[in-house]
Protein backbone atom coordinates (compact mmCIF):
# COMPACT_ATOMS: atom_id res chain seq x y z
CA UNK A 1 0.00 0.00 0.00
CA UNK A 2 0.87 3.58 -0.23
CA UNK A 3 0.28 5.81 2.32
CA UNK A 4 -2.44 8.26 2.50
CA UNK A 5 -1.57 12.12 1.34
CA UNK A 6 0.16 14.40 3.50
CA UNK A 7 1.40 17.58 3.32
CA UNK A 8 5.69 17.82 4.22
CA UNK A 9 7.48 20.14 6.10
CA UNK A 10 11.36 20.16 6.00
CA UNK A 11 12.50 21.62 9.03
CA UNK A 12 15.67 23.87 9.56
CA UNK A 13 15.47 24.47 13.01
CA UNK A 14 13.21 23.40 15.72
CA UNK A 15 11.59 26.69 16.22
CA UNK A 16 10.23 26.27 12.66
CA UNK A 17 9.36 21.92 13.70
CA UNK A 18 7.40 23.43 16.21
CA UNK A 19 5.76 26.05 14.03
CA UNK A 20 4.85 23.41 11.72
CA UNK A 21 3.47 21.20 14.15
CA UNK A 22 1.37 24.07 16.10
CA UNK A 23 -0.96 24.35 13.32
CA UNK A 24 -1.87 21.38 12.66
CA UNK A 25 -3.29 18.90 15.11
CA UNK A 26 -2.04 15.53 14.19
CA UNK A 27 1.26 16.51 12.40
CA UNK A 28 4.12 14.00 13.22
CA UNK A 29 7.87 14.31 13.20
CA UNK A 30 10.00 12.53 10.73
CA UNK A 31 13.50 11.56 12.13
CA UNK A 32 14.76 7.99 11.50
CA UNK A 33 11.59 6.85 10.29
CA UNK A 34 11.38 3.05 11.02
CA UNK A 35 8.55 3.27 13.04
CA UNK A 36 6.55 5.98 11.07
CA UNK A 37 7.46 5.29 7.61
CA UNK A 38 5.86 1.25 7.99
CA UNK A 39 2.62 2.53 9.62
CA UNK A 40 2.03 5.08 6.95
CA UNK A 41 2.20 2.35 4.30
CA UNK A 42 0.04 0.15 5.65
CA UNK A 43 -2.73 3.67 6.24
CA UNK A 44 -2.18 2.71 10.43
CA UNK A 45 -1.04 6.17 10.56
CA UNK A 46 -2.55 9.24 8.66
CA UNK A 47 -1.28 12.36 9.72
CA UNK A 48 -2.15 15.37 7.52
CA UNK A 49 1.51 16.72 7.91
CA UNK A 50 4.64 15.32 8.12
CA UNK A 51 7.53 17.64 10.09
CA UNK A 52 11.22 16.18 8.83
CA UNK A 53 13.80 17.16 11.03
CA UNK A 54 16.34 15.55 9.66
CA UNK A 55 18.10 18.73 8.17
CA UNK A 56 18.45 20.57 12.08
CA UNK A 57 22.24 20.86 12.55
CA UNK A 58 23.27 19.29 15.77
CA UNK A 59 20.34 17.00 16.75
CA UNK A 60 22.95 14.18 15.85
CA UNK A 61 24.90 14.50 19.34
CA UNK A 62 25.79 11.49 21.05
CA UNK A 63 27.81 13.02 24.79
CA UNK A 64 28.52 11.02 27.46
CA UNK A 65 30.08 12.29 30.90
CA UNK A 66 30.13 11.20 34.38
CA UNK A 67 26.31 12.09 34.65
CA UNK A 68 25.20 10.24 32.12
CA UNK A 69 24.60 9.41 28.29
CA UNK A 70 22.84 12.01 26.32
CA UNK A 71 21.50 11.56 22.63
CA UNK A 72 20.17 14.12 20.55
CA UNK A 73 16.91 13.29 18.42
CA UNK A 74 18.90 12.59 15.32
CA UNK A 75 21.52 10.15 17.17
CA UNK A 76 21.20 7.03 15.54
CA UNK A 77 21.15 3.59 17.11
CA UNK A 78 24.09 2.68 15.54
CA UNK A 79 26.07 5.55 16.55
CA UNK A 80 25.15 5.09 20.06
CA UNK A 81 25.89 1.53 19.80
CA UNK A 82 29.63 2.10 18.87
CA UNK A 83 30.15 5.37 21.24
CA UNK A 84 32.87 3.67 23.74
CA UNK A 85 32.15 6.63 26.03
CA UNK A 86 28.47 6.00 26.21
CA UNK A 87 29.17 2.04 26.80
CA UNK A 88 31.62 2.90 29.83
CA UNK A 89 29.07 5.08 31.05
CA UNK A 90 26.11 3.44 31.10
CA UNK A 91 26.24 -0.27 29.45
CA UNK A 92 22.69 -0.81 29.70
CA UNK A 93 22.08 1.61 26.52
CA UNK A 94 24.82 -0.57 24.79
CA UNK A 95 23.10 -4.53 25.70
CA UNK A 96 20.18 -3.45 25.13
CA UNK A 97 20.36 -1.41 21.87
CA UNK A 98 22.11 -4.51 20.28
CA UNK A 99 18.91 -6.24 20.17
CA UNK A 100 17.37 -3.22 18.44
CA UNK A 101 16.20 -4.69 15.10
CA UNK A 102 18.90 -5.54 12.38
CA UNK A 103 22.12 -3.56 11.03
CA UNK A 104 20.06 -1.46 7.99
CA UNK A 105 17.62 -0.79 11.01
CA UNK A 106 19.96 0.53 13.18
CA UNK A 107 21.98 2.24 10.97
CA UNK A 108 18.61 4.64 10.00
CA UNK A 109 16.95 4.63 13.25
CA UNK A 110 17.23 6.83 16.01
CA UNK A 111 16.95 5.99 19.69
CA UNK A 112 14.73 8.93 20.38
CA UNK A 113 12.19 7.98 17.80
CA UNK A 114 12.00 5.13 19.69
CA UNK A 115 11.23 6.17 22.62
CA UNK A 116 8.44 8.45 21.42
CA UNK A 117 6.76 6.09 19.63
CA UNK A 118 6.73 4.40 23.15
CA UNK A 119 5.89 1.08 21.72
CA UNK A 120 5.86 -1.71 24.74
CA UNK A 121 7.48 -4.25 22.60
CA UNK A 122 10.77 -2.31 22.05
CA UNK A 123 14.04 -2.20 23.89
CA UNK A 124 14.50 1.61 24.59
CA UNK A 125 11.72 2.98 26.24
CA UNK A 126 11.77 0.27 28.84
CA UNK A 127 15.97 0.92 29.30
CA UNK A 128 14.81 4.90 29.76
CA UNK A 129 12.51 3.56 32.32
CA UNK A 130 14.76 1.15 34.25
CA UNK A 131 17.81 3.89 34.33
CA UNK A 132 14.89 6.49 35.50
CA UNK A 133 16.14 8.97 32.69
CA UNK A 134 13.98 11.65 31.00
CA UNK A 135 13.04 13.37 27.75
CA UNK A 136 13.54 16.61 26.83
CA UNK A 137 11.04 18.30 24.84
CA UNK A 138 10.61 21.49 23.03
CA UNK A 139 6.77 23.01 22.37
CA UNK A 140 5.56 26.71 22.30
CA UNK A 141 5.32 27.42 25.48
CA UNK A 142 9.69 25.93 25.61
CA UNK A 143 11.18 23.51 26.79
CA UNK A 144 10.58 21.02 29.06
CA UNK A 145 11.87 17.59 31.07
CA UNK A 146 9.84 14.65 31.56
CA UNK A 147 10.82 12.17 33.52
CA UNK A 148 10.55 8.55 32.22
CA UNK A 149 8.05 7.46 34.48
CA UNK A 150 5.68 10.08 33.44
CA UNK A 151 6.63 9.35 29.67
CA UNK A 152 4.89 6.23 28.63
CA UNK A 153 0.49 6.54 29.43
CA UNK A 154 -0.49 3.85 27.03
CA UNK A 155 -0.42 1.68 23.90
CA UNK A 156 1.94 3.52 21.62
CA UNK A 157 1.36 6.67 23.65
CA UNK A 158 3.48 9.35 25.12
CA UNK A 159 2.92 12.42 27.18
CA UNK A 160 3.98 14.61 24.51
CA UNK A 161 1.63 17.21 23.20
CA UNK A 162 1.16 17.02 19.62
CA UNK A 163 3.36 20.26 19.08
CA UNK A 164 6.36 19.18 21.04
CA UNK A 165 9.61 17.83 19.58
CA UNK A 166 11.93 15.42 21.59
CA UNK A 167 14.92 16.44 21.23
CA UNK A 168 17.17 14.91 23.63
CA UNK A 169 17.50 11.74 26.11
CA UNK A 170 19.44 11.56 28.89
CA UNK A 171 20.15 7.63 30.73
CA UNK A 172 21.54 8.45 34.03
CA UNK A 173 25.66 6.76 34.38
CA UNK A 174 25.83 3.41 36.27
CA UNK A 175 26.90 4.14 39.81
CA UNK A 176 29.65 2.03 41.38
CA UNK A 177 29.15 -1.00 42.81
CA UNK A 178 25.79 -1.61 40.30
CA UNK A 179 25.38 -4.28 37.32
CA UNK A 180 23.09 -4.42 34.42
CA UNK A 181 21.73 -7.35 32.43
CA UNK A 182 19.04 -7.97 29.60
CA UNK A 183 17.91 -10.63 27.67
CA UNK A 184 15.03 -11.08 25.33
CA UNK A 185 13.39 -13.88 23.46
CA UNK A 186 12.25 -13.62 19.13
CA UNK A 187 11.33 -15.68 16.88
CA UNK A 188 14.61 -14.34 14.88
CA UNK A 189 17.33 -12.08 16.13
CA UNK A 190 16.14 -8.47 15.09
CA UNK A 191 12.10 -9.07 15.45
CA UNK A 192 10.27 -8.04 18.08
CA UNK A 193 11.13 -9.53 21.29
CA UNK A 194 7.81 -11.91 22.64
CA UNK A 195 9.40 -10.97 26.14
CA UNK A 196 12.66 -8.83 27.24
CA UNK A 197 13.68 -8.26 30.89
CA UNK A 198 16.59 -6.00 31.90
CA UNK A 199 18.12 -5.50 35.20
CA UNK A 200 20.05 -3.27 38.00
CA UNK A 201 21.13 -4.46 40.74
CA UNK A 202 23.57 -2.45 43.27
CA UNK A 203 25.71 -4.47 45.92
CA UNK A 204 27.53 -3.90 48.79
CA UNK A 205 30.08 -6.17 50.20
CA UNK A 206 28.61 -9.30 48.13
CA UNK A 207 24.99 -8.63 49.08
CA UNK A 208 22.48 -6.84 47.22
CA UNK A 209 21.86 -3.33 48.16
CA UNK A 210 18.97 -2.63 45.32
CA UNK A 211 17.54 -4.60 42.77
CA UNK A 212 15.16 -3.38 39.91
CA UNK A 213 14.04 -5.31 36.98
CA UNK A 214 12.08 -4.08 33.99
CA UNK A 215 9.83 -5.87 31.53
CA UNK A 216 9.21 -5.16 28.12
CA UNK A 217 6.08 -6.95 25.37
CA UNK A 218 4.60 -8.29 28.36
CA UNK A 219 1.81 -5.29 28.94
CA UNK A 220 0.90 -2.14 27.23
CA UNK A 221 3.52 -0.38 28.93
CA UNK A 222 6.86 -1.20 30.05
CA UNK A 223 6.71 -1.91 33.49
CA UNK A 224 9.34 -1.73 36.10
CA UNK A 225 9.05 -3.88 39.18
CA UNK A 226 11.06 -2.78 42.68
CA UNK A 227 12.75 -5.91 43.75
CA UNK A 228 14.85 -4.36 47.07
CA UNK A 229 12.28 -5.00 49.59
CA UNK A 230 13.07 -9.06 48.84
CA UNK A 231 16.57 -9.30 48.03
CA UNK A 232 18.25 -6.79 50.31
CA UNK A 233 20.86 -8.41 52.43
CA UNK A 234 20.64 -11.58 50.26
CA UNK A 235 23.55 -12.98 48.09
CA UNK A 236 21.89 -14.43 44.61
CA UNK A 237 24.68 -16.64 44.25
CA UNK A 238 23.81 -19.32 46.97
CA UNK A 239 20.57 -21.77 47.20
CA UNK A 240 19.01 -19.00 49.97
CA UNK A 241 19.09 -16.20 47.47
CA UNK A 242 18.08 -18.27 44.54
CA UNK A 243 14.99 -19.50 46.78
CA UNK A 244 14.37 -15.49 47.83
CA UNK A 245 14.89 -14.52 44.22
CA UNK A 246 12.25 -17.17 42.63
CA UNK A 247 10.02 -14.95 45.54
CA UNK A 248 10.32 -11.68 44.49
CA UNK A 249 9.75 -12.38 40.68
CA UNK A 250 6.47 -14.16 41.44
CA UNK A 251 5.49 -11.13 43.31
CA UNK A 252 6.87 -9.07 40.55
CA UNK A 253 4.41 -10.81 38.20
CA UNK A 254 1.32 -9.24 39.52
CA UNK A 255 2.33 -6.06 38.04
CA UNK A 256 1.81 -7.93 34.42
CA UNK A 257 -0.87 -8.36 32.93
CA UNK A 258 0.38 -10.40 29.66
CA UNK A 259 -1.63 -10.57 26.56
CA UNK A 260 -2.27 -13.21 23.81
CA UNK A 261 -1.65 -12.41 20.48
CA UNK A 262 -0.69 -14.39 16.75
CA UNK A 263 2.98 -15.03 18.02
CA UNK A 264 2.65 -16.04 21.73
CA UNK A 265 0.28 -16.95 24.40
CA UNK A 266 -0.32 -15.46 27.70
CA UNK A 267 1.13 -18.16 29.41
CA UNK A 268 3.89 -18.75 27.50
CA UNK A 269 4.62 -14.68 27.84
CA UNK A 270 4.10 -15.11 31.35
CA UNK A 271 6.47 -18.14 31.21
CA UNK A 272 9.10 -16.27 30.00
CA UNK A 273 8.95 -13.05 32.32
CA UNK A 274 9.73 -15.46 35.02
CA UNK A 275 12.34 -17.12 33.63
CA UNK A 276 14.30 -14.42 31.99
CA UNK A 277 14.14 -12.13 35.05
CA UNK A 278 15.44 -14.96 37.07
CA UNK A 279 18.23 -15.37 34.50
CA UNK A 280 18.58 -11.16 34.13
CA UNK A 281 18.82 -9.91 37.71
CA UNK A 282 20.87 -13.40 39.19
CA UNK A 283 23.39 -11.93 36.03
CA UNK A 284 22.90 -8.47 36.93
CA UNK A 285 23.99 -9.13 40.79
CA UNK A 286 27.04 -11.23 39.15
CA UNK A 287 27.84 -8.32 37.09
CA UNK A 288 27.78 -5.78 40.15
CA UNK A 289 29.99 -7.94 41.86
CA UNK A 290 32.60 -8.00 39.47
CA UNK A 291 32.59 -4.67 38.93
CA UNK A 292 32.74 -3.95 42.77
CA UNK A 293 36.21 -6.84 43.35
CA UNK A 294 37.38 -4.93 40.43
CA UNK A 295 37.22 -1.45 41.31
CA UNK A 296 40.18 0.50 42.04
CA UNK A 297 40.75 1.57 45.71
CA UNK A 298 39.98 4.84 46.99
CA UNK A 299 43.81 6.75 46.61
CA UNK A 300 44.78 4.01 44.29
CA UNK A 301 46.69 5.66 41.21
CA UNK A 302 44.45 4.96 38.03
Amino acid sequence: MKPAPFNYVRADSIEQAVEALAGSSDGKVLAGGQSLIPLLSMRLAGPSLLVDINGIAGLDEVRADSDGVHLGALARHADVLANTAAREVQPLVAAALSHVGHATIRNRGTTVGSLVHADASAEMPLILLLLAGSLDVVGPRGRRTIPAESLYIGPLESSLEHDEVAVEAFFPALPPMTGIAFEEVARRQGDYALCGVGAVVEVDGGHVRSARAGFMSVHDVPVVAELTEHLAGMSLSTQEGRVVLEAAVEHAMGALDPAADVHASEAYRAHLARVLAKRVVAAAFSDATHRAATRPAVGSEA
